[in-house]
Formats: structure tokens, sequence, C-alpha cells
């Protein structure tokens, strides 16, 4: 029944929201920068940071560790940006020393091995690792954030407060392995969560999923 009703709903999100072309970023380090950079905000927020890191010529794991002095003024936009400078720094440090900065490199880890050593990065939480290796490696992880926790306790499918990979199984479990697809769905869901489902006062009588 569970996994009938995901695939059920994601190829009806899909039909009527249409694809939403995540993750925005023309390069896997700046898709890694980004999920950092969104923790806590908006990505509009987040899109200004990295035009600043774009512009400085920052968005390669070299220049930014070497400029890393200047990082809190570039990514004063994200907000919190004090502690993301610190954790961008961890990260990219993270990144040279272990692949020398190369998407190559990486790519060669196994997700499993991956996601241990991006949780032992200071301030990589599960959400962020898993962004990091679905949308810049392309690894088949779901990602569960709070909108996705938020719409499926709504539905009681989940309790909201049900533990990240507790919740994670239950995709990993009841749908096809295809990194397309966890893209696309997670992306969907985003949008759901922003536009209908919100944390206060949600548009239940506009929300698509009504007539599912």
């Amino acid at each position: 029944m569970i996994a009938r009703d995901l695939s059920k709903l994601y190829h009806f999100l899909l039909k009527n929201l249409g694809a939403q072309n995540w993750w925005p970023g023309n390069s896997a380090f700046e898709i890694m920068v980004g999920a950092i950079l969104t923790q806590n905000t908006n990505w509009a927020n987040v899109t200004s940071s990295i035009a600043n890191l774009k512009k400085a010529g920052m968005l390669n794991p070299g220049q930014m560790y070497a400029k890393r002095r200047s990082l809190p003024k570039m990514i004063r936009s994200s907000g919190y940006f004090r502690i993301k400078s610190q954790r961008l720094i961890s990260f990219v440090k993270y990144y040279l020393d272990k692949y020398q900065g190369s998407v190559m490199k990486i790519l060669k880890v196994s997700a499993e091995k991956l996601r241990i050593e991006l949780l032992q990065v200071y301030g990589v939480g599960d959400e962020t690792a898993d962004s990091i290796l679905l949308y810049a490696l392309n690894r088949p992880v779901f990602v569960i954030d709070a909108y996705t926790r938020r719409i499926f306790s709504r539905h009681r499918l989940i309790n909201y407060s049900d533990e990240y990979r507790k919740i994670q199984r239950i995709f990993h479990d009841n749908l096809p392995t295809v990194v397309d697809q966890y893209n696309e769905y997670h992306a969907l869901l985003v949008y759901l969560g922003k536009n209908y489902c919100h944390k206060h006062d949600p548009d239940c009588s506009l929300c698509p999923i009504n007539s599912f």
C-alpha cells in the first residue's frame, strides 16, 4: 500500500506541478556549497551569496580555502554567515585533504562511506549530507527535510518526530532506486511545502493533494 501510494503521489505531483529542475548549480562544488548555505534560510538568499562567490572566483575548493577570510562578507545574505563560513571552511578542508577537491576522486567512493565522512564534518547533518550525495554526486539517497516531515505527518504516514533514517527508509524501501526520481520527488515536496503545506496556516483547501 505504501509503495503504491508513494509512487502514485510522485507521478501525481509531477503531472500537476511540473518538473522542478533541481538543484540549481553549474558544478558539483557549487551545489555542495549551496547545500551548506541553504541551512535555515531560503534559496533566494543563497543565490546572492553564490553570485558573490562566483564573482570573487571562489567557487572552487582551492580558491575558497585560500580566500577563506573573505567568506563572511561574501555569504552575508545567507544568514548566520559567521557560522556558515566556519562550516564551509571545514567542508572545503575535508574535500581538499581527502580528495584534493576532485569530483572524479570523490565519485569513486561509495555513498555509504561518503555519508559517514560527511557527517563527521563540522556543520554537516543528515539533510545536508544527503543533499550533497543526491544533488552534487548523483547518488540514490532520498533527502528528508522539514517539508517532507510536515506533509507526510499531516497525512499520517509518519510521525513528525520520527528519526531521520527511519523516515528515509520508507522512501528507500518503497520507491525504485532511481536518482532522477529521488531528485524530482524531493523537489516537488519542497514546492508543495513552500506553497501550500505551511508550518502555520496551511492552505489545505487549495493543496493539489486534495484531489489525489
